[in-house]
């Protein structure tokens, strides 16, 4: 090993303090995607900043979605066991001070839009509120739903509907790809630090016995 790294081994890391912890071990897994979740309970439409969407699946279309140990009230979590249904929309560069305060614990029967300065906006077919000031706004329903090993919560929804912002009408590729750094979509390193992206490069599909063709 370098001798210029430094070196946390599990005695170390327990040792920290629980806040430092935190923000650490959080800050390994490097940059996450920067989304929102939109939820209701009939009443009150709610919304709470995420950073665990994953991939799960193409056909059928699925993101799955950790969601911490429900130890405390979680509203959003609450909604989902009780509706099945909930939305996920990417935060803006423009809006990421009023995604973040998202995480403050407001009271049950208050609205986070409200509080934020975000606008609950409603499609056609779907209950749960989108954000409509978001470039990329998904529509899910819960498909399955796990307790982890340590009681976090993965919840495994399909995708219904996807709505797209027309301020890029470049951003979808023939391919399918959505370029989402051009819709001006932010990402989130630890638990609190919102960065905007940028496109380094798109490479052709990889095969042993071929090089590399940069696309873009």
């Amino acid at each position: 090993m370098d001798n210029q790294e430094d070196f946390f081994d599990r005695s170390r890391i327990e040792q920290m303090p629980q806040r430092f912890r935190a923000n650490f071990i959080n800050s390994l897994s490097g940059f996450k995607s920067a989304s929102l979740l939109g939820t209701s309970n009939g009443t009150t439409a709610n919304l709470a900043v995420i950073s665990s969407v994953v991939h799960v699946g193409a056909n059928p279309p699925l993101l799955g979605v950790v969601m911490r140990p429900h130890t405390v009230r979680r509203d959003s979590l609450e909604n989902i066991k009780n509706t099945g249904s909930y939305t996920l929309n990417h935060i803006g560069v423009a809006f990421t001070d009023k995604a973040h305060q998202t995480s403050a614990r407001y009271e049950k029967d208050e609205s986070e839009f409200y509080a934020t300065g975000l606008t609950p906006w409603y499609s056609e077919s779907f209950s749960a509120p989108y954000v409509k000031e978001s470039s990329v706004k998904i529509g899910l329903t819960v498909t399955e739903h796990f307790t982890l090993c340590n009681d976090t919560e993965f919840v495994v929804g399909e995708i219904k509907e996807v709505f797209l912002s027309s301020s890029n009408k470049d951003a979808l590729k023939d391919d399918g790809y959505i370029d989402i750094a051009s819709l001006g979509s932010a990402c989130i390193s630890g638990l609190d630090t919102y960065h905007s992206t940028q496109h380094i490069a798109k490479y052709s599909y990889a095969k042993p016995d071929s090089d590399l063709a940069k696309m873009s």
